[in-house]
């Protein structure tokens, strides 16, 4: 156990290495047999803060503590060196003497820059000792000691990562994760401020340190807790050396046995080198005060109420003189600092003026983004409204876009300039390119609207000159449809790119940008030919059926057709349906390219030579061209109407015209019968062969004349008042029923009418009536030689028909 609790003091006082001590150290505790498994671990802190009683506490050795009736005054004296007792591997613990300490004085602490530097380049551990109440102080927390002593060793030892474990003493109710992000913000802003040599400029903290955070109790008033913190402490340095411990990373780690020597050459370094002489106790003092007054002044400017007035005055909107007027408030902050520190240390003073002017700036810094970001929002928006009067105004779009954007960057400049603050080189560049790129994407957005206008009025002038002639020119269907389309096509294309070209130049575009466009433009009037054609073929059928109803029903004047039995209906039929069928063949595909196609012939073979019971080319009953679903020669993309939908389009157009036809072929042979009233020509032979004696009987006895004629007559009364062919327009059997039942009383009428007249007295030869005369003559029965019986009858019988009912 004397091993466990061996100690000797490393370095004395005055800086004196003791080298035999170390020696008999290393021999007594057998540290040269470790090879390289061991740690070494050091403590640093100001003086009286308890480091030797954590040591002892925690390492189990036997260091010697401040006797606190006894007064508090220094107690350990240079650097001791003890074995910690009980923890694997070999530990080797350092207890330096106390920083701040008043028996050397506030002008002597080179040694306390000594020590902690060859802590840092010796050890693997490095305890830092600290009150609670001092985290955030600047002397108390050892700042300027670690800047210092951070400076010097990156310069002197070449990079070893050792642990830095803050220990928190006396900890207070402020909970340790919120203590824990101020020490190590410090330690970060102290290696940040550290001036570092070349070969390290961009070496990270990490590089160098582990920064560990652990948190005590207080040793007098919370005795049993402090203990029971450092016990689980204890735990975290068994193992140190093995991966992820306290001590895990052993980069440039020295052999026990050489330990000794490491270290006396370390020291000598460390004597030997001018780096670590503190300040003199003036330039401390100035400091201080600086730092009181920068502080005082920055303060004031923060409640200033010129400043607080121009603060609130920039955030709603544009300050004119801004820059004039933060100018003057900071000159007289600053004037106000150089006036109270202007007996203090001139280097000092400079520099805490230095880091107030830049806390001043950072202060202010926001204001004048924001003047800018105002100065920047008004520009954008006068350039806007100054762009749209202009072209308004007529102004082409190039020369205004380019115009106010040279005039309105300007006017930024001016109010930037204005904005500006002498004692701060700001660029508000980044701001005008901001700005920059606003107004680009402006004028770009402006730009792509007036030609998506411009697009859209070349558009409706195509469409408007395309749509309706490309109607017309489908209707008419003609062999030359499709290329006087295509020249309308190319003619209406050309005319509307040629001004299309011209309206551009307004906007000056790229060559690519106009080529895009006038392609565009080309493609949308060809999609409105097409367009056209794809509507036409989804009612080519209803257009089918109406010019075959034109042809068929109007001949060549337009005048409807009399169906009087002259007519030849099936050249008449044959003739629609070739036109019906040339429609169909116009419809069947686009033909706005030169590619030659056989569609019409196609058709015609199909539909019109196969149904023909005449054709002799049987090889079209045989093969079926239409049963296929494209053209042969047009490419799928032109198809309006494929070869299957033809041919089903012709079954119904033929099926739905059929109709008309028949009507047509019944109106001529009705027309036939109501006009051929004689008999066949051969009956008209045999009556004039058979009759022959019977027709010169009536020649020699002229009285048969007279009963002949009388019979004529009664016939004629009796044929027009039974209307016999009204009656038999319904057919046979109702024309028979119906004069069945109408003869008996016709007849009886009749006679009733003759005798009747046969009791009139006779009228004088002079005075005969004139619509007696009138009727006779209508009648064909007026012959002034006739007899007065003859005239009876003609008279009787156009009584009867003018008293007669009416026809059934």
């Amino acid at each position: 156990m004397a091993e466990e609790f061996c100690s000797t003091q490393l370095i004395d006082g005055d800086g004196e290495f003791n080298k035999s001590g170390l020696a008999d150290f290393v021999k007594a505790v057998r540290l040269a047999e470790c090879g390289l498994s061991y740690a070494v671990v050091s403590i640093m802190g100001p003086q009286s803060s308890g480091k030797s009683t954590l040591l002892n506490h925690l390492f189990q050795t036997n260091f010697r503590e401040m006797d606190a009736f006894k007064g508090r005054s220094q107690t350990t004296k240079g650097i001791w060196m003890a074995r910690c007792a009980g923890i694997d591997p070999c530990t080797i613990v350092m207890d330096l003497e106390g920083t701040d300490g008043r028996e050397r004085g506030e002008d002597d602490t080179a040694f306390e820059k000594q020590s902690a530097l060859f802590a840092l380049a010796v050890s693997d551990i490095v305890l830092i000792n600290m009150w609670c109440h001092d985290i955030g102080r600047e002397q108390a927390a050892n700042r300027p000691l670690l800047k210092t002593v951070f400076q010097v060793m990156m310069r002197l030892f070449s990079p070893r990562k050792t642990t830095l474990m803050f220990v928190i003493r006396d900890k207070t109710k402020t909970p340790l994760e919120n203590l824990e992000p101020v020490l190590r913000e410090d330690i970060q802003k102290i290696w940040h401020s550290v001036p570092k040599p070349e070969v390290h400029k961009e070496t990270s903290l990490s590089e160098f340190f582990n920064v560990e955070v652990v948190a005590l109790s207080s040793y007098e008033h919370e005795e049993e807790q402090f203990k029971e913190q450092v016990a689980n402490l204890r735990q975290r340095f068994f193992h140190s050396i093995a991966p992820g411990g306290l001590a895990g990373d052993r980069r440039g780690v020295v052999a026990a046995s050489g330990f000794a020597l490491s270290a006396e050459q370390i020291w000598k370094v460390i004597k030997e080198n001018k780096d670590l002489d503190l300040p003199a106790h003036k330039v401390l003092v100035a400091t201080i005060r600086c730092e009181e007054f920068a502080l005082e002044k920055f303060n004031y400017l923060t409640v200033d109420e010129e400043w607080c007035q121009l603060e609130a005055a920039v955030e709603n909107g544009i300050v004119p003189g801004f820059g004039k007027k933060l100018n003057s408030i900071l000159e007289k902050c600053l004037s106000g600092y150089d006036m109270e520190v202007i007996y203090f240390d001139e280097g000092v003073r400079t520099a805490k003026r230095q880091q107030l002017e830049s806390k001043l700036l950072q202060l202010v810094h926001p204001a004048y983004q924001s003047m800018l970001g105002h100065l920047r929002s008004k520009t954008l928006d006068d350039f806007k409204e100054a762009l749209d009067k202009g072209l308004e105004r007529g102004e082409r779009f190039s020369v205004a876009a380019r115009d106010f954007t040279q005039l309105f960057m300007s006017k930024f400049d001016e109010g930037s300039e204005d904005a500006a603050i002498e004692q701060a080189k700001w660029d508000s560049s980044k701001i005008r390119d901001k700005l920059q790129r606003d107004v680009d994407s402006h004028i770009a957005s402006v730009r792509a609207a007036k030609l998506s206008e411009l697009t859209a009025q070349f558009e409706g002038h195509l469409s408007k000159a395309l749509a309706e002639p490309v109607e017309a020119l489908l209707d008419a269907a003609r062999d030359d449809t499709w290329p006087a389309i295509k020249k309308l096509l190319q003619k209406e294309t050309n005319s509307a790119t040629s001004e299309f070209r011209k309206a551009l130049s307004a906007y000056e575009p790229d060559q690519a940008t106009v080529e895009k466009m006038l392609v565009k433009l080309e493609e949308y009037a060809k999609n409105v030919v097409e367009s056209k054609a794809k509507e036409g073929a989804g009612r080519v059928l209803s257009r089918m059926k109406d010019r075959f109803t034109t042809l068929f029903s109007r001949d060549s004047d337009s005048m409807p057709r009399v169906w009087t039995g002259k007519e030849d209906i099936r050249a008449i039929t044959k003739t629609a349906r070739s036109a019906s069928l040339k429609l169909l063949s116009v419809m069947a595909a686009i033909r706005l390219d030169d590619d030659k196609d056989n569609i019409e012939n196609t058709l015609s073979l199909a539909l019109v030579e196969a149904t023909n019971p005449n054709t002799t080319n049987k090889s079209i009953q045989l093969i079926d061209p239409l049963a296929s679903s494209s053209w042969e020669e047009v490419s799928p993309k032109k198809t309006l109407i494929t070869p299957v939908q033809c041919k089903s389009l012709w079954r119904q157009f033929k099926a739905e015209t059929e109709y008309s036809v028949t009507q047509a072929i019944a109106a001529q042979e009705a027309n036939k019968r109501n006009n051929n009233w004689l008999p066949p020509p051969w009956a008209i032979v045999a009556i004039l062969v058979l009759g022959f004696n019977e027709f010169m009987t009536l020649l020699r006895n002229p009285f048969y004349f007279a009963i002949i004629f009388v019979a004529f007559l009664v016939g004629k009364a009796l044929w027009i008042q039974l209307d016999i062919p009204g009656e038999f327009r319904n057919g046979a059997l109702p024309g028979i029923l119906a004069l069945s039942t109408k003869f008996l009383p016709t007849v009886m009428n009749l006679m009733k009418k003759l005798a009747d007249e046969g009791q009139r007295p006779a009228a004088p030869e002079p005075h005969r009536n004139p619509e007696l005369a009138a009727k006779s003559f209508r009648n064909g029965v007026h012959n002034s030689s006739t007899s007065d019986a003859s005239s009876n009858i003609t008279s009787s019988e156009n009584d009867f028909e003018q008293s007669s009912p009416i026809r059934q």
